[in-house]
């Protein structure tokens, strides 16, 4: 066929096909057909048109109907889609770089873990847990942790979810005849009386769009953490001593320290994470439940997402997503939120606190470089680690690290004051743990803990001396025992 001008107006599907009339591409074209019967209203055309949507890059439009062909098959109804979430999160890992893990790589992270575990049994008073150790690639870790993510955002994805559906309820009821193109809507119809039938589809598309938002961030987490439990959550259902090769090396480059004092240092710290989280049973549920009780009572600021709305180029899906996230998870936290987040923190910074202190006992005398490997990690956090990060995207808090050193400085305290078994007890019970405010004053708590610990000794030997006592007085000889015969 012969080249010729075609006029901006003239109808074309840019893939060589017969033009249909509509002037949108030919992908996109089916798509809306598939959604209005089989016919495009040209007044819809026109503004899609005007929206620059055929104006989009051929492949990243492609990816977009991709996107919704797979959103409007699915029958996934929970508050966002997992199966997404998790696709999202593989894919992102895979541009960046992934490959299965090696027998030689899987040996190494379990020889580090086996001398780990036993510098450890020096240092605390926590026995390993009987774990296994794993090797992961970085879609491992995505797969080994989404089932504990998927808890932990499923109520942001709830309020999420609202907020759509709450600014879609307004902005119909608010629409009268005329303010939809014509041919949209059956004639006479009134636009509120959508809602019903577009709120599923709409409900849908939001538990979409909040699934692609968590596999990107989880996915763009995997190529950084370096463990199963490096952000100080119990991620890993199984207990085990998760290290992921590949981000050990990338972590270890500029160091200048040999990679496998790095990889025998992070794997000391993941086995003390992990003897923690086995041996304080009541730790790991107040962490996850702290997380959901914030994201629980989430608000979404619709004003705001409109506004950033008009203010993107439509035609820019990455601009668009990125307008989107920045408004969606930056709420202003309520009285209830606050108490949430100090309860997050503070129980986040005991238990890195407690690693810090605890891997640097059990390294020092056998790292050279432990000292340097412990700013390597106190710097990463310091800049924005993976713990900062993935909170800040999923559910809209950042984590202070000076709560860290605090808690750090506080186990140090309790262990030079009373040795590590005294140290480790302050485990024993949420009620005798220490709070947030222990952080601003630890020598407080210690010399508190240290009184409590005495009148709970002073009143049980009390109690053995009346047993006593009272068993001597039986016979009325003083010989306590002695009538029995043995």
């Amino acid at each position: 066929m012969p080249d010729h001008p075609q006029s901006p107006d003239s109808p074309h599907d840019g893939s060589g096909d017969e033009p249909s009339g509509s002037g949108l591409p030919a992908e996109l074209e089916e798509v809306l057909k598939g959604l209005t019967g089989g016919t495009i209203d040209p007044e819809m055309a026109k503004a899609l048109k005007d929206m620059g949507i055929d104006r989009v890059d051929p492949a990243m439009l492609q990816m977009m109907v991709g996107q919704m062909q797979a959103m409007f098959a699915s029958t996934d109804t929970d508050p966002f889609n997992v199966s997404l979430a998790t696709d999202t999160a593989r894919k992102t890992v895979s541009a960046a770089g992934d490959a299965m893990v090696g027998d030689a790589a899987a040996r190494q992270v379990a020889q580090a873990a086996q001398v780990a575990e036993l510098w450890l049994d020096e240092v605390t008073a926590f026995e390993a847990p009987g774990i296994t150790t794993h090797a992961w690639s970085r879609a491992e870790w995505v797969e080994g942790t989404m089932a504990t993510w998927s808890t932990l955002v499923e109520p942001v994805a709830e309020g999420v979810g609202r907020a759509v559906g709450d600014a879609m309820r307004a902005q119909l009821q608010e629409l009268g005849d005329g303010a939809l193109p014509e041919g949209i809507l059956p004639a006479g119809m009134d636009p509120s009386a959508l809602l019903g039938q577009v709120e599923p589809m709409m409900a849908k598309m939001s538990g979409s769009m909040f699934g692609l938002q968590v596999g990107q961030a989880l996915g763009a987490l995997a190529t950084e953490t370096v463990s199963g439990t490096e952000v100080g959550l119990p991620l890993v259902a199984d207990r085990s001593v998760v290290l992921l090769p590949a981000n050990v090396e990338v972590f270890a480059e500029g160091l200048g320290v040999d990679l496998d004092q790095v990889r025998l240092y992070l794997a000391v710290r993941e086995a003390a994470r992990v003897r923690l989280f086995s041996e304080v049973p009541w730790i790991g549920p107040q962490l996850l439940a702290a997380v959901r009780d914030y994201a629980r009572d989430i608000s979404i600021d619709t004003d705001r997402i409109e506004s950033a709305l008009t203010a993107v180029d439509a035609s820019d899906p990455t601009e668009l997503q990125s307008a989107l996230q920045d408004q969606l998870f930056r709420p202003d936290p309520s009285a209830s939120q606050r108490a949430a987040l100090a309860r997050l923190e503070t129980y986040l910074a005991l238990v890195e606190g407690w690693v810090d202190v605890v891997s640097e006992r059990a390294t020092r005398a056998h790292l050279p470089q432990a000292a340097s490997l412990g700013e390597a990690v106190r710097r990463r956090r310091a800049t924005g680690g993976p713990a900062e990060k993935v909170f800040a995207g999923l559910v809209g808090l950042e984590l202070r690290p000076r709560r860290l050193r605090d808690a750090a400085n506080l186990w140090a305290a309790l262990e030079d004051r009373h040795g590590q078994d005294g140290r480790d007890a302050a485990w024993g019970h949420p009620d005798v743990a220490p709070t947030a405010a222990d952080l601003d004053d630890p020598l407080g708590y210690v010399e508190r803990f240290g009184a409590s610990a005495d009148t709970d000794m002073d009143a049980a030997l009390d109690a053995l001396l009346r047993d006593s006592d009272g068993d001597a007085g039986d016979d009325g000889s003083g010989n306590s025992g002695a009538g029995d015969g043995r």
